[in-house]
């Protein structure tokens, strides 16, 4: 079992490219199937893409990296099943279903399995795609899905912003017949993403200025060759990274439009922010500043995904920070490895209080999931002497050559078997 081992420490100072958002390339591989032929550009080197492309090999697809892309390309006919091994491998899976539907007319999956982050029912994507037609059976742990002739658009109206349930009935009503209109959609960038990807395909995506996505449905989807968008969690983890460090850091390749939400937060922090479009430069004081109030919201509002490593920035902060977690509700699993290494954070439901202490310490600890994970190792960077993390998996699912560039901006780390 693989491991880290972090020196805490050294100060973050350098220049790092953010690579392509797993978010992102996740739902676009799924899309992927239904034009068959694709180069997706910027694709990540992570667990989970390569989970994905097995995925596409196993409904009948072929998945090879070349350089920072990957090529798909269809194959004949499409294997309408996923089984329960592949599916557990990453919750996000599901987005899957819709792709396989449309290409089918039929799916057979199995429960989606990745992070634990608590309740994350499916039950908003299965509603929704029977508004398309599709009707659902459930069958020892498996989803039998079917279709009688085409799938027909309908309005959609989610009960919440899911961005899984989006992605699905996106994909699906691209090969529906008539318009499907989608409200209360999500409104995170891999939703305008996956839009761009399905209209480069020939599709007829539109996003509403009020955030309805209407879909048009096309009889047939082309190849195409498409860029993912950059990793905006990933960013956020590498300033925090530099954040609790007191370094200076300088993240290119991002949008920084997509942070709009993030940035204030370091500001507040104390850290010094300059943006470009596509760069960003934090400059982080001695002493990090606390956070008055951090709120985990829907897309424009704070990222779920970037709550846990921010936290783990404020743990060395010079007063207490609030955070307030609307998403998930067990998205606070980094919190007793965080206290194993000194932390004071006092968690009440959906409420942690961040007390910032003088210093952390190093210890074992486990990577409770992907940002998790993150959290633990931003944590480490400053902490006395030297960490071990283990479960790193988790990190790879996420982060790509995480070790690498955190040491190629001057952190002691090292990965060992």
């Amino acid at each position: 079992m693989e491991k880290l081992k972090i020196c805490g420490g050294s100060r973050l100072s350098g220049t790092l490219r953010v690579h392509g958002a797993k978010n992102a390339a996740l739902p676009i591989l799924a899309a992927s199937l239904l034009p068959g032929e694709c180069v997706l550009h910027n694709c990540p080197r992570l667990t989970d893409v390569e989970a994905a492309c097995n995925i596409l090999a196993q409904l009948g697809a072929s998945a090879h990296r070349e350089g920072e892309s990957v090529v798909v390309s269809g194959g004949g006919d499409c294997c309408c099943c996923i089984p329960d091994e592949l599916m557990r491998r990453m919750r996000s899976s599901i987005v899957f279903l819709g792709a396989i539907i449309a290409k089918c007319g039929w799916a057979r999956i199995s429960l989606p399995g990745g992070c634990e982050l608590g309740p994350r029912p499916i039950d908003l994507h299965l509603a929704a795609l029977e508004r398309l037609g599709v009707e659902i059976g459930e069958d020892h742990g498996y989803l039998d899905c079917r279709v009688r002739d085409r799938l027909h658009g309908g309005i959609v109206t989610l009960p919440f912003p899911s961005v899984g349930a989006t992605e699905n009935v996106m994909i699906a009503a691209a090969l529906a017949e008539g318009e499907t209109v989608i409200r209360n959609a999500a409104r995170e960038p891999e939703i305008s993403d996956l839009a761009d990807f399905l209209n480069a395909c020939g599709g007829r995506v539109r996003i509403a200025q009020n955030g309805d996505v209407r879909i048009e449905g096309v009889r047939s989807l082309s190849p195409c060759e498409h860029r993912v968008i950059s990793d905006r969690i990933a960013a956020a983890t590498y300033l925090s990274c530099a954040a609790i460090t007191g370094g200076e850091l300088l993240l290119t390749g991002v949008c920084t439009e997509h942070l709009s939400a993030v940035l204030p937060c370091f500001e507040e922090m104390g850290c010094r922010i300059e943006t470009t479009a596509e760069t960003i430069r934090l400059e982080a004081p001695k002493r990090l500043h606390p956070l008055r109030c951090v709120r985990t919201m829907p897309y424009p509002g704070f990222p779920t995904d970037a709550q846990s490593p921010l936290m783990a920035a404020a743990c060395l902060a010079d007063g207490s920070s609030m955070f307030v977690e609307n998403i998930f509700e067990s998205r606070y699993k980094q919190v007793p490895e965080l206290a194993r290494m000194g932390a004071d954070i006092k968690v009440e439901g959906r409420i942690a209080l961040v007390h910032g202490v003088r210093e952390l310490h190093s210890a074992s600890v486990h990577c409770t999931d992907l940002r998790g994970g993150a959290a633990i190792a931003v944590a480490a960077l400053a902490a006395q002497g030297e960490s071990e993390l283990l479960e790193i998996g988790h990190i790879d699912r996420g982060y790509e050559r995480f070790e690498e560039n955190l040491a190629s901006i001057g952190a002691q780390v090292r990965r060992e078997a």
